[in-house]
């Protein structure tokens, strides 16, 4: 499952977790046993790629965030390619 944010609360999630762990960074959260690299990681903050819903638990217990504070949405791994699929069908 992905968690999808609306435009720049990825963002701002991720930058509050890096606030409630006092970290100096956003390659510092790796310190925490987080499991991604931090490309990933930059990706994540670009909001480039959605947050993998492990992940996202894993910063939520962490920081001490109530999920059911968020407003998000959850998407199915290959939400993408079917998505593609569908446009690439549409043009031929």
């Amino acid at each position: 499952m992905r968690i999808k944010f609306n435009k720049g609360k990825q963002k701002e999630f991720l930058n509050n977790c890096i606030l409630k762990l006092h970290s100096l960074s956003l390659n510092s959260l790796l310190e925490f046993g987080i499991t991604t690299t931090s490309s990933s990681l930059k990706n994540y903050y670009s909001e480039r790629r959605l947050l993998p819903r492990e992940l996202f638990e894993e910063l939520c217990h962490l920081t001490k965030i109530d999920m059911e504070n968020l407003n998000y949405q959850e998407f199915e791994e290959n939400w993408g390619k079917s998505i593609g699929g569908k446009k690439s069908k549409r043009k031929s």
